[in-house]
């Protein structure tokens, strides 16, 4: 198959029975998907790579935690997102300051990794329908055609799905609170 898609059921299901195999090409054909999160996720490039191969780590040993099959991409995107997270609050804890012409806006890429993550909570946050047709579309790059068949539906119901994934996003986004905004009086 010529476009990369998250591994089957059959396979999760077999991983998660303890089949060495098909745990190993578990995190084989996830790898593309968790490292394009990371690299979306992560500070620097390093840190994306680092924060991949943990999640591939975990999704190995802990595969048996997953509780649907269906759920793999968004338990991985978790995983990532909070493997970037903790890389970030270790860097910021053992670094000193970092000079001006070594990183033109320190600022910027925190906003930048706040807002991914802001992101981030919002899509863990919808429905499994909505999230699994939005993270194929807008996260994986799958076409509509792609997406609507690999999930047994119509291109109407999916185009659906994704216009209310989009929306819910949007106005999750608007009404959490915005880091930018320096938020209280004290």
């Amino acid at each position: 198959m010529a476009d990369p898609t998250w591994p089957g059921e059959l396979l999760i299901d077999a991983a998660q029975r303890g089949d060495t195999e098909a745990a190993t090409a578990l995190v084989s054909g996830s790898h593309p998907h968790v490292r394009r999160f990371a690299h979306s996720l992560c500070a620097s490039p390093e840190d994306a790579e680092d924060a991949a191969q943990e999640a591939l780590i975990i999704l190995y040993r802990k595969i048996g935690m997953l509780r649907a099959s269906g759920a793999l991409a968004s338990w991985m995107f978790r995983i990532v997102r909070n493997e970037c997270l903790r890389r970030a609050r270790l860097t910021t804890r053992h670094q000193g300051p970092v000079p001006d012409a070594v990183v033109p806006s320190v600022e910027g890429e925190v906003l930048e990794r706040l807002e991914a993550s802001r992101v981030a909570a919002a899509i863990v946050a919808l429905p499994a329908d909505q999230r699994r047709v939005l993270i194929m579309r807008d996260i994986q790059g799958h076409s509509g055609r792609m997406v609507a068949d690999t999930l047994g539906i119509g291109t109407a119901a999916m185009k659906s799905r994704l216009h209310r994934a989009r929306l819910t996003v949007r106005q999750a986004l608007r009404e959490l609170p915005d880091a930018t905004e320096g938020g209280g009086h004290g």
